[in-house]
């Protein structure tokens, strides 16, 4: 399958995040992506064309073995293979003067590159750059002296896509992009960002002193804004006219508040060259990239310009997706919120509950909790999870919740016969998909509330809730357990019924806080055990924050919900 790009077709690699990586490659350069074991995923046809072979008949194989060779077509050792030792450390490097076999026997004079890109967070592979040498041939000695800065032009441009595209939070790309410029392009970095009214906004400074990138502060921080009829050259970058040079000279007449603080910028920086490009997304300029030159070095050129465009339109890409991000975080994350409960307040009972949200935007939505009074007086608990991440898991949440409250108000029945209402109106009635949940009711026998408790529950294909004494016995409440809703199973549910001594504490919870990926399920239910335990003297509320910091997995992308009851000691 190939699909068009501005290297021509290129065959798809198998991780549609990298589709793109081959859109940096120059059209004269060849390019292929490999795998963390250094196999083929995806080729060129520009490489198809240097290397004399197709690209389907270049996928799946090693890439050392099938073309790195010696001067006159000796194999070179993979442990003497810089390529293979830039892909095993998960960095980048290059070289020239080498040969690649080609497809008709001869052999090809190149040099390379080799950059790793990443795939949610993760090194996956590497993109490989060649171009083709010409020793002998005419104009050969001026052709290999353009050659380096062609190739460290490759790997930029090819690193800017890879670190730039690997994180969805602003201030990290923003250090990475310092990172990725400084000093490698200048000594330093100025992002200024608008306002959605398309003035400055904010201001970014990075230099690099010493092996140390250093924020200067005091230059940062909110801009002044701009004169209408303002000269400043900057302001028509802002805009979204092409990169420009400027230098000091063109802040000495300051016209607005704007070029004072451009020319209180080049006086306190020492910068006498300066390269400024827009930050072009595709809903518009979000701000501007400058970097400047200080010191001795030489002057940014006008064949410069176009490089630090380039790295400037994959900066904003990454930036606006990052933006996006947020906004569709914050409107998930503030849409769960508002749908889950508040407390109700029970006298003779202690209750605290925690809602963690994912880590990504696209991971909001499915796990609940609940808890409120029943008409006999009863108390109802309810922990749950929509299956999915996403904002329809959130909505299906609502539902679920929603219908869970009127089958238990209205029908007055125990919790098995509640579930298995739910369960049967479920398909039909909503546009949910499966679940698991607990659904419980906590009874106090004296009158008015204050105990004996005891709890009668159901289990839903959820994860069993954790019963700790005062002492720090703890018990995993596994009986009563049935078929997850909206299976269609015809099966009756049955009931389990616990009691609930003085100081103890019952902990329903939602998978997040004990599914990892590296460990098994059952390691993060005796991790939960375990910690829970130790705690069990803490106050409630102190209880919810240190079990959540102790069990939930660091590499978690799954929201939590945690609901805990205790009972008090008699008399309080």
């Amino acid at each position: 399958m190939t699909v068009e790009g501005d290297n021509g077709p290129r065959r798809k690699p198998a991780a549609p995040e990298v589709w793109g990586l081959l859109d940096a490659v120059d059209a004269d350069a060849g390019a292929c992506l490999v795998d963390v074991q250094g196999r083929i995923v995806a080729v060129s046809l520009r490489a198809e064309e240097l290397l004399a072979r197709r690209g389907e008949d270049m996928l799946g194989l090693d890439a050392h073995e099938l073309l790195h060779r010696r001067e006159g077509g000796m194999t070179v050792r993979r442990s003497e293979c810089r390529m293979t030792r830039a892909l095993t450390r998960g960095r980048a490097a290059q070289g020239e003067q080498e040969w690649f076999a080609r497809g008709d026997g001869t052999f090809l004079p190149v040099a390379w590159m080799i950059t790793p890109y990443r795939v949610e967070g993760r090194i996956a592979g590497a993109l490989t750059v060649f171009h083709e040498l010409v020793p002998g041939g005419e104009g050969a000695e001026e052709r290999s002296e353009g050659l380096p800065g062609l190739v460290e032009r490759l790997a930029l441009l090819a690193e800017a896509t890879t670190t730039l595209s690997a994180t969805l939070d602003a201030e990290k790309m923003l250090d990475r992009l310092a990172r990725l410029t400084v000093p490698r392009l200048a000594d330093w970095m100025v992002v200024d960002l608008l306002t959605e009214e398309g003035e400055p906004a904010r201001r970014r400074v990075v230099h690099h002193e010493e092996g140390e990138y250093v924020r200067r502060e005091d230059l940062e921080g909110p801009m002044p804004r701009t004169a209408p009829d303002s000269s400043v050259p900057p302001l028509g970058v802002l805009r979204g006219a092409p990169p420009v040079l400027v230098g000091p000279e063109e802040y000495a007449e300051a016209d607005s508040g704007f070029a004072v603080a451009q020319r209180d910028l080049f006086r306190a920086t020492g910068v006498h060259s300066a390269a400024v490009a827009p930050l072009r997304a595709p809903r518009g300029v979000l701000g501007t990239l400058l970097l400047g030159r200080a010191d001795r070095r030489r002057p940014f050129e006008t064949a410069e310009l176009a490089l630090v465009e380039d790295i400037a339109r994959r900066a904003a890409l990454a930036m606006e997706n990052a933006q996006l991000f947020e906004r569709q975080r914050a409107v998930a994350e503030t849409m769960q919120r508002h749908l889950l409960p508040h407390l109700p307040e029970i006298r003779g009972l202690e209750l605290a509950v925690r809602y963690v949200p994912a880590p990504h935007a696209s991971q909001v939505g499915g796990d609940w909790y609940d808890a409120f009074r029943l008409p006999d007086g009863t108390i109802a608990l309810a922990v749950g999870d929509v299956v999915g991440h996403d904002l329809q898991a959130a909505a299906g949440m609502a539902q679920v919740r929603n219908m869970l409250r009127a089958f238990a108000w209205d029908h007055r029945q125990p919790p098995s016969v509640v579930v298995d209402r739910l369960d049967h109106a479920l398909i039909p009635l909503s546009e949910a998909p499966m679940a698991t949940m607990l659904f419980a009711r906590l009874e106090g026998a004296g009158e008015p509330e204050g105990g004996p408790w005891q709890v009668r529950g159901t289990n839903a294909g959820h994860l069993p809730p954790l019963l700790v004494d005062r002492d720090g016995r703890t018990r995993y409440i596994d009986e009563a357990l049935g078929p997850l809703l909206g299976t269609g199973a015809a099966t009756s549910r049955s009931d389990v019924v616990v009691p609930l001594p003085p100081l103890t504490t019952l902990v329903l919870y939602t998978d997040g806080l004990v599914e990892e990926r590296r460990r098994s399920l059952d390691e993060g239910l005796d991790r939960l055990r375990r910690h829970a335990a130790a705690l069990v003297d803490r106050p409630l509320e102190v209880f919810c924050d240190l079990l959540l910091e102790r069990v939930r997995p660091p590499d978690n992308d799954d929201d939590v919900a945690l609901l805990v009851v205790r009972v008090p000691a008699t008399g309080d």
